[in-house]
């Protein structure tokens, strides 16, 4: 029997109703990005991972390494290869859920950063379009400018949206609030009720929520010329098997 194409966001959907992430205990599971790079380039990943922490272009500070030969949820690290575990940030679409926030999953893309302000979103790739994670596609493209924006405040990001019912917003901002001193953070941009938001539309009676994408960190490292190979919305993870990079 042929299975059928699963598009990313019913993915989403599914990850999303496991998620038992609590952001002010720092308990609970959550979606991760793997990305698997050179085992000598480790200490260029720390590096480059407090780097973008520290600039606030990722979507937690929680990271967990994964040595050659490891075994992760039944995929093993090839020999010589590093896999580096991220907060996803479909990790939002759980949190809001279980405060009985829906959102609706709209897509992911390229951001356009001027000033440090996002102002655009410039790619775009809708979730009920694709079998594939769109930022994992921009992130192949070349359409990438992290380490320019790090640097100058000026470039291009990855991204994705969201929308909520207006009749949310005041809950929306409780637990928006409860995010930023913890260790999932990245929520880049909140809409206005019936506005567009970076230029996508959202439903009527929608606002829309834009975060940062996980792969930020890798489309950088890929940048600077170095191999990595990204496995998004890999999976769920006990968020007690990350530390903080601050830790490393």
């Amino acid at each position: 029997m042929d299975t059928p194409l699963k598009f990313i966001n019913n993915q989403i959907v599914e990850y999303s109703m496991q998620v038992t992430y609590n952001p002010l205990e720092n308990e609970g599971t959550i979606v991760y990005n793997l990305f698997l790079i050179p085992v000598i380039e480790r200490e260029y990943a720390i590096q480059l991972l407090k780097r973008v922490t520290s600039a606030g272009i990722t979507v937690g500070d929680m990271v967990r390494f994964v040595e050659p030969g490891e075994t992760l949820e039944g995929y093993r690290i090839p020999e010589g290869m590093l896999g580096i575990c991220t907060l996803c940030s479909i990790t939002l679409d759980g949190i809001l859920l279980r405060r009985g926030i829906v959102t609706n999953p709209i897509g992911g893309g390229v951001i356009e950063v001027e000033s440090n302000l996002p102002r655009r979103f410039t790619h775009m790739i809708l979730y009920e379009a694709t079998t594939f994670d769109p930022l994992q596609v921009m992130a192949s493209q070349d359409l990438t400018s992290v380490n320019r924006v790090m640097k100058e405040g000026n470039g291009n990001i990855l991204g994705n949206v969201r929308e909520c019912h207006m009749e949310a917003e005041t809950l929306l901002a409780e637990v928006l609030d409860e995010c930023v001193d913890s260790h999932f953070s990245g929520i880049l941009e909140v809409g206005m009720p019936n506005a567009s938001i970076l230029g996508v539309s959202v439903s009527p009676q929608y606002l829309g929520i834009v975060a940062l994408g996980g792969t930020n960190p890798f489309a950088a490292m890929k940048e600077d010329g170095y191999p990595v190979t990204t496995l998004a919305i890999k999976g769920l993870m006990d968020c007690r098997l990350m530390d903080p990079i601050s830790h490393f």
